[in-house]
């Protein structure tokens, strides 16, 4: 209400406020043109005038109409500031019905119908665009994508002009501006992860370097570890395979072996931190052993044993979530040489329907009610390429 208050007394004249007041008080009866009488005049300003500053401004917006539907044909500097008053207070009170249809009532095609009108008149409001970011996340949470056409637009606008220097009074629902930034970031990397898995992955991995809930949630990481699998990994074992299946060793194969197992190093190190961020919370218990399968198989593919992996578990959070790797344009040198065994690294074909290594099959449900990750699991191959070497072992 502070805002509407300074944005309506602007304006306002040493003539308006001079303006004669009458003692007579309002009536509630249908307001005629007839009744635009110079006594009904001083009484519907006089009131305005007591309560516009106030919080009884509904008050003043009920004498305002009167004064203006009686006398429509009036133009004077009072009929004037009125309109100019009436127009922005029933802007600010759009807001103020957005707010409730969308946390209140939870209509959430009415919410975004109203917040589409409020953003035509500002562009660039921050708290609406923040808001339907935010209610693109909670649906999809509740697995209804039905608004992500509009929401990730929103979301990333909201993005941009936080990032710009943008701010708000109250964040809420988010505690602070870092949560808000987490999850309206981590909310376009989930949009992106099916359809482009590389894509969702610097989505991701800046939700996760915010100072936020997210940075302590295992999902966050299975989602990391998923866009690894299912986007460089694939795209990098399909062409490894298409090109060295058969073939004896060389320089350029062992090259593509590096590359590939910079994305496995990745893969390890997001499921060591979802495993690591699960702890023992009963609530996790089903996940975690996914992705303790998923980091055991994957760790032995690296490391040809389990020795150390519950160390290196017990020191990931310590250590900087690392980047996307760059891709290596000529051997390490103290890279040892690498031959993919079983000729040609083909993929094994499950008939049983178990999961290949770091393949999520958890289903992560309970979507949260307030601002936390997003549980829905994402979509995975069901034919994910083998990694190059030693085959590939079968989850249970």
């Amino acid at each position: 209400m502070k805002t509407i208050l300074r944005l309506l007394t602007i304006g306002a004249t040493l003539a308006l406020l001079a303006f004669p007041v009458a003692a007579n008080s309002l009536s509630t009866d249908t307001v005629a043109q007839d009744q635009c009488t110079d006594e009904n005049k001083a009484a519907w300003y006089a009131t305005f005038r007591e309560t516009f500053k106030t919080d009884q401004q509904p008050k003043a917006y009920e004498a305002a109409k009167k004064y203006l539907t009686a006398c429509a044909s009036e133009d004077t500097q009072i009929t004037q500031y009125l309109k100019k008053w009436v127009t922005a207070y029933e802007k600010e009170m759009r807001k103020v019905k957005f707010q409730q249809l969308l946390y209140t009532d939870k209509n959430y095609p009415e919410a975004f119908k109203l917040g589409r009108e409020i953003l035509t008149d500002e562009p660039d409001n921050v708290k609406i665009l923040m808001d339907l970011g935010y209610a693109g996340y909670v649906n999809l949470s509740n697995k209804n994508s039905s608004f992500n056409a509009d929401a990730i637009t929103y979301a990333r606008k909201a993005i941009q002009l936080i990032e710009s220097g943008k701010s708000l009074e109250s964040w809420t629902p988010f505690p602070n501006k870092d949560e808000a930034l987490a999850f309206l970031t981590y909310y376009l990397g989930l949009t992106t992860l099916l359809q482009d898995p590389a894509g969702s992955l610097p989505l991701l991995i800046k939700a996760a370097k915010f100072e936020s809930s997210l940075k302590k949630s295992p999902f966050t990481y299975d989602k990391i570890a998923t866009a690894y699998e299912a986007g460089p990994y694939a795209k990098l074992s399909d062409e490894y395979k298409t090109k060295f299946g058969g073939k004896d060793e060389s320089p350029e194969q062992k090259l593509a072996l590096e590359n590939i197992n910079q994305i496995v190093d990745r893969m390890i190190d997001a499921y060591a931190r979802a495993v690591a961020t699960a702890g023992a919370d009963p609530k996790f218990t089903a996940e975690k052993k996914g992705w303790s399968d998923s980091l055991t198989q994957w760790y032995k593919y690296r490391n040809k044993s389990e020795a150390g992996l519950p160390e290196m578990v017990a020191g990931i959070l310590a250590k900087p979530l690392p980047p996307e790797p760059t891709p290596l344009t000529s051997l390490p040198v103290s890279a040892p040489a690498a031959t993919p065994a079983a000729g040609n690294g083909a993929a094994t074909t499950s008939t049983t329907g178990t999961a290949t290594p770091g393949t999520n099959t958890a289903s992560n449900s309970g979507a949260p009610t307030s601002p936390k990750p997003v549980t829905t699991p994402a979509a995975t191959s069901t034919t994910a390429p083998a990694k190059p070497g030693p085959k590939r072992p079968q989850r249970r």
